[in-house]
């Protein structure tokens, strides 16, 4: 019962995103369903997840396509907010560590805007070298807990390819990645350290987050170069000084075997794994400023270059830090199998179909309401996907602060059930489930999650659902 109380006085700061009681209400019965159902079925899942009147089906379908009195901006930056006061945010020194990462959800739907022809680079088999879908941008905060857990928050996940909206946008999905995570950490006056993979190692990355006083922990490709500082002359001569030095190449510095520290490995999980590194200073001219390179040798991941904007971090720090970059993979997989964050299916009627393998879709020919009817329909999306967001951000509030009351209200088994660690989503999610009865029970009559739910469930369905409980 205390589980929703709490999962409740967080969804409760939302309201002020909400011009309409009506809206709230339907974004609290999203988040509910979120949170317990068992199946990504889109709109109707959250019906059958908890036991609906199915006339509600076509409100659900105008929250998400056409409501206006849903600030949506509001809202991320409200769960923004609400991330750093509920759990203690993972600090590199004085920066706060988000991650960040693109992510392709495949979609087949041929009236579906946005969906375009996408390559997928991947060792695993299962996965199609060319798919139609989404491709997403997301961003997570890391957070950690007083026995060295840490999880990836998702903040916010955009679509940023398929749809060009005026001739001559050069915005690439590193300008458009920039500008969500600058829009994120506004609000807060706390600088940040982003880390990412090798695709952002770019000056279109970088320099807007140096800007504003944000740095860059990223991996570099092998076959980078960097130069030296200049030597100092001896001799006046005419004309501009050098600003370069000698050019070198990164991966040679893995042939001076000589020069790498040997340390225990920093990456979690691993406790007594020796590596060696190295580090150096280097200009890179992309920037045309020094920045830190770090080589790593581990025994059995290979060699990996590390390259970050903030010259005075300890190199072990940047490759513990490096390391959490996977947790946002792993949020991925729960956000996709588990929360069903990308389990939308909303199609656009008067949308011309899409053909296999086309590319991106040039809409500065087409009439004012074909575009209002697009952008409506990726506000949707976006909306849907944000609100997943939130709800596995709940579930992981749940994980890391109220974990030996999720383990208790979790009456199933697992092979690998260890009650020490803090559970998955998917363990909070049958927690929550396994006890909503008996919070609808027990709770206050004026309880205001009990009413909104109670209040739209069907008494055939109440019955039902106590049986089976």
């Amino acid at each position: 019962m205390n589980l929703w109380n709490q999962w409740y006085r967080c969804v409760h700061y939302f309201q002020p995103a909400c011009s309409r009681s009506r809206t709230f209400l339907y974004l609290v019965l999203v988040l509910v369903g979120f949170s317990i159902r068992v199946e990504c079925a889109g709109v109707t899942s959250f019906i059958r997840a908890v036991f609906l009147n199915p006339v509600l089906y076509k409100g659900f379908l105008h929250f998400f396509n056409y409501s206006t009195s849903l600030d949506l901006p509001y809202l991320m930056q409200t769960w923004h907010r609400m991330v750093h006061r509920m759990l203690p945010v993972l600090r590199v020194g004085e920066y706060d560590v988000y991650v960040a990462d693109g992510l392709k959800v495949a979609k087949e739907g041929k009236k579906m805007p946005g969906v375009k022809k996408l390559h997928q680079s991947s060792e695993n088999n299962s996965k199609a070298s060319y798919i139609m879908g989404h491709s997403f941008q997301a961003l997570a905060l890391l957070v950690c807990t007083a026995g060295g857990h840490v999880a990836a928050v998702p903040l916010a996940s955009r679509i940023h390819e398929g749809l060009v909206w005026f001739p001559g946008d050069r915005r690439s999905l590193l300008d458009k990645l920039a500008a969500m995570f600058l829009e994120t950490v506004s609000q807060n006056s706390r600088l940040a350290l982003l880390v990412a993979d090798a695709y952002y190692a770019s000056r279109k990355m970088i320099r807007p987050l140096l800007q504003e006083g944000h740095q860059l922990l990223t991996r570099v490709r092998k076959n980078a170069v960097a130069y030296l500082e200049p030597a100092p002359s001896k001799t006046v001569r005419r004309g501009r000084p050098k600003k370069y030095g000698k050019k070198v190449k990164l991966r040679n510095y893995f042939e001076q075997l000589g020069k790498f520290t040997q340390a225990l490995s920093p990456v979690y999980g691993e406790t007594k794994t020796p590596i060696w590194h190295r580090t150096e200073d280097l200009l890179w001219r992309p920037i045309g400023r020094l920045v830190r390179f770090v080589w790593v040798i581990h025994p059995t991941r290979g060699k990996m270059i590390l390259m970050c904007t903030d010259r005075s971090i300890d190199p072990l720090k940047l490759i513990e830090a490096y390391g959490y970059r996977f947790k946002i993979e792993v949020g991925f997989r729960s956000a996709i199998h588990g929360i069903g964050s990308y389990a939308y299916h909303f199609w656009m009627k008067d949308m011309k179909p899409i053909r296999r393998n086309e590319g991106n879709q040039y809409l500065h020919r087409k009439p004012d309401s074909y575009r209002n009817a697009v952008k409506r329909k990726i506000e949707a999306y976006h909306r849907f996907v944000q609100l997943g967001c939130v709800a596995q951000g709940l579930l992981q509030y749940l994980s890391l602060a109220y974990g030996k009351e999720v383990w208790a209200q979790f009456r199933s088994w697992l092979r690998t059930m260890n009650t020490n660690n803090p559970p998955s989503e998917l363990v909070v999610s049958y927690a929550l489930r396994s006890s909503l009865f008996e919070f609808l029970m027990n709770s206050p009559q004026d309880h205001k999650l009990k009413k909104i739910i109670s209040e739209n469930m069907t008494i055939q369905q109440m019955k039902e659902y106590q049986m089976a409980a």
